[in-house]
């Protein structure tokens, strides 16, 4: 997070504050000028993508809970057209630099490119992401072997994690390559039901990664939802753009503009807040736990089947929805296997203030609860 922020970038008529580092960091964006964090995010790292830099690099290796980069499994888009420039830059295969400043330490400096770390008297480390490492596979060609029979699309290769570790070399899995493709059509900014998905909910059907060591894998799911506008382009759209009266540089977009309707008639204000103009929303899972498969599921398919939803009527719910299964139809057959997942609780509080929606828990069932009933047919 000490990293300085992306000077090229566009932020409008927003000033970006400078931080106790003395300098505008990457906790600083357009959405974000005050450098406001949630948790251990990093707001540029949370607004761009994909991004530039490597992403939760530990302090040092560990190889008991090998706590990896965040991997990417998917970017839906109206654009496909840029979907080539998505997998060159997605860190699941390719490498990232980070100004390291401290020798034999991860260590970080603020230098965001090569020529600024020599500046800060750092080294320019290039550093690869990792599903896990295969710490049984220790020489080149057991490493290989398993690359050879590997058919789940990971990348199995003897390399080292970062560029200034050439000796250290390990069996490094890397995730198969980002899958890039149409996301679901649905009305402009509502994230309901979608015709792709023949009227139910919009939806993505993912293939959790293959991890061949066979070891229980502790996960979190981040979720990305990203508003575009058309007010300026948002590919070409730089710094060059950025306000600046002195230099006679007017933002595209203003902080509730005053616009001239003509004749005499006073001008109007627009409510236009530019640190929501072309905006990323994110949202985190609970930790779930990845288990190996046992004899009787070998060669399986397994397919998941969840709840959504919580207890109560449309407007109690909102902007929930009452609950429902997902996927709300499923074509099995009687070799494959069901993994029934759901959430719920016996202390819920929708009581008066209530949160999200109206107060109460229409239903039957204790006040409180929220549970799921499953019934064989």
């Amino acid at each position: 997070i000490n990293a300085e922020y992306g000077e090229g970038l566009f932020t409008a008529d927003q000033q970006l504050n400078n931080g106790n580092l003395g300098y505008v960091d990457a906790s600083r964006t357009r959405q974000n000028p005050n450098g406001q964090r949630r948790g251990f995010e990093c707001p540029e790292e949370r607004d761009y993508f994909p991004y530039w830099q490597p992403t939760l690099m530990t302090q040092t290796y560990d190889e008991t809970y090998q706590t990896t980069p965040w991997l990417d499994l998917a970017f839906l888009t109206s654009n496909t057209s840029r979907c080539g420039y998505i997998k060159a830059n997605s860190f699941n295969q390719n490498g990232k630099g980070r100004c390291v400043v401290a020798e034999g330490q991860r260590t970080y400096g603020r230098a965001i490119d090569e020529d600024a770390c020599e500046d800060e008297d750092g080294e320019w480390v290039i550093f690869q992401s990792y599903l896990e490492i295969l710490s049984d596979e220790d020489t080149e060609a057991k490493c290989n072997a398993v690359a050879a029979a590997d058919k789940s699309g990971n990348k199995v290769s003897w390399m080292s994690l970062r560029s200034d570790e050439p000796d250290e070399k390990h069996c490094v899995v890397q995730a198969p390559e980002i899958d890039c493709k149409s996301a679901p059509w649905s009305r402009v900014n509502h994230l309901g039901n979608s015709p792709d998905s023949m009227g139910n909910a919009s939806r993505y059907d993912s293939v959790f990664p293959y991890f061949p060591s066979g070891e229980d894998k502790r996960c979190v799911m981040r979720l990305r939802y990203n508003i575009s506008t058309d007010d300026y382009d948002p590919y070409k759209t730089t710094s060059s753009s950025n306000q600046d009266i002195t230099e006679g540089i007017v933002s595209p977009v203003e902080q509730n503009p005053l616009v001239d309707v003509g004749a005499a008639a006073r001008p109007l204000r627009l409510a236009i807040n530019t640190n929501q103009y072309g905006r990323t929303f994110q949202d985190r899972s609970h930790v779930y736990r990845l288990l190996p498969r046992t004899t009787d599921m070998a060669g399986k398919v397994i397919h998941n089947l969840n709840v959504r939803g919580k207890r109560g009527n449309i407007v109690q719910t909102f902007p929930a929805v009452e609950y429902d299964f997902i996927p709300n139809r499923a074509t099995i057959s009687t070799d494959d296997l069901v993994h029934i997942q759901w959430t719920g609780s016996n202390t819920h509080n929708n009581q008066p203030n209530g949160g999200d929606g109206q107060t109460g828990d229409a239903g039957e069932g204790t006040g409180g609860t929220d549970r799921s009933n499953f019934l064989e047919m």
